[in-house]
């Protein structure tokens, strides 16, 4: 199943079903010696786990993190970090009332049509539970973010109709909603009670804000920095619609309202903009102006007011779903909105150099040592699975030698070499080399 991987160089792989033993990720490309909280990281997840409050699931998960890998004596290592969290309150047979019922709003249906196979244990993979990898790996390049002055900061903007008009960030964490509007916070949990009481559920809009961003960030055509952020978050299962500045409102306005002047700020010595209607983007690069996101959290698809379906007979039937669900997922969303585009910010970053290593010759020897040891791993793993392709050619009696496959691949490869700053020549030299030993190795299990 593809699909479970995101980023570039930052990378991260989730990984883990709703009521499986456990979910998790595993993040490759961290830099090397860089100070790792996991305190930090366990504060992030319980701002997304279950069973926080009266508005929440009532799921009981502690959701505590363990790191398997990565990390020496709280410093990254640069080698893959594996962080899991171990599932204590599965409840999976509840679920078998629905084994071969497509359930309205879930991804059972295009699961199993696509795959012929689906885990209707809470959804598997296509559950919220997946989100706790995203998180402790979001946590992470937050932490890196810290260094460099970077804040992401969402909250609940909206419930239903209840928008929150004066914003106070400070009280974001001081109710269970999330919402920075104190007043607009409690109508809010009013209205997500009485939908609940009637079965039933209700969605929302999480807005997050960006501070400090460097200016540059992002890519312009089909790189573009919003382009990423838009792919990361409407990657979360819940999200319907996302917009940057003012949104869907531009196709509303007109330019001389819209376009936002220019000024030399005396204080800061920096150009700046007097308005910031484009969220702080221009041409899919970051402007130095606050980065200002609205997403749209649709309404959780399990209630308990019954609707119509289908089996897998195609037969009509009934259903109303059962278990232990959110009434709304808003407050959980916002944490998990942040690590999302702190993993973008963090890749970015990364691709353009602009996370460095510590300067000292002590830290910058200790640095390539352990970025050679990974190499030669990774080199041993390709290796082995070299071998590996060579028997595979001698059972279907394939010649070793591929002419087009071996362009193809010295292509793709100079082409992602030179989008993270290798020149050419270094990267088909290293790669010609691992064609001609791998040639080598598969002559001795292939067929010429």
């Amino acid at each position: 199943m593809a699909g479970s991987s995101f980023g570039e160089i930052f990378r991260i792989t989730t990984f883990g079903e709703s009521h499986g033993k456990a979910v998790g990720v595993v993040i490759d490309g961290v830099t090397p010696n860089v100070a790792i909280d996991i305190n930090q990281i366990q504060h992030e997840l319980n701002r997304r786990k279950p069973g926080q409050s009266s508005i929440t699931t009532p799921r009981n998960e502690e959701d505590k993190v363990e790191i398997l890998s990565g990390i020496f004596e709280g410093k990254t290592t640069g080698a893959p970090m594996c962080l899991v969290i171990w599932n204590k309150d599965q409840n999976p047979k509840i679920y078998d009332q629905y084994k071969d019922i497509f359930r309205p709003g879930h991804a059972g249906y295009t699961f199993l049509k696509k795959y012929g196979i689906y885990d209707y244990y809470g959804g598997g993979r296509a559950s919220g539970r997946e989100t706790a990898g995203r998180v402790a790996a979001g946590a992470v390049a937050k932490q890196m973010l810290h260094n460099f002055g970077i804040q992401i900061i969402a909250y609940t903007k909206k419930v239903g109709k209840i928008e929150a008009k004066n914003i106070n960030l400070d009280i974001i964490e001081a109710n269970v909603v999330r919402c920075p509007d104190e007043e607009a916070a409690k109508k809010m949990i009013e209205l997500i009670h009485d939908v609940k009481a009637k079965g039933d559920s209700i969605g929302g809009v999480v807005e997050v804000l960006i501070r400090n961003c460097p200016i540059g960030l992002g890519d312009p055509v089909f790189d573009k920095l919003h382009a990423d952020f838009a792919k990361a978050l409407l990657s979360i299962g819940a999200i319907k619609g996302f917009e940057i500045g003012e949104g869907f409102k531009v196709g509303e306005a007109k330019a001389s309202k819209l376009n936002d002047e220019f000024i030399f700020d005396e204080t800061s010595g920096k150009v700046r903009t007097k308005t910031n209607f484009q969220g702080g983007i221009l041409g899919g690069m970051s402007n130095g102006e606050d980065i200002v996101i609205r997403i749209a959290v649709k309404p959780p698809s399990s209630i308990l007011i019954e609707k119509e379906t289908v089996d897998f007979e195609n037969k009509k039937r009934k259903i109303k779903i059962e278990g232990r669900h959110d009434p709304c997922l808003c407050p959980r969303i916002v944490p998990v909105a942040e690590s999302m585009l702190a993993l973008v910010l963090i890749d970015k970053m990364m691709s353009q150099n602009l996370v460095k290593r510590g300067d000292s010759l002590e830290s910058l020897r200790r640095d390539i040592d352990l970025v050679d040891k990974n190499i030669l791993f990774l080199i041993s793993e390709r290796q082995k699975i070299a071998k590996l392709i060579g028997e595979e050619k001698r059972k279907i009696e394939k010649p070793i030698f591929d002419k087009l496959r071996e362009e193809k691949v010295l292509k793709e490869r100079i082409t992602f070499g030179r989008k993270i700053g290798l020149e050419e020549p270094m990267v088909k030299s290293i790669f010609k080399l691992f064609f001609k030993f791998s040639k080598q190795l598969q002559k001795r299990t292939g067929k010429i």
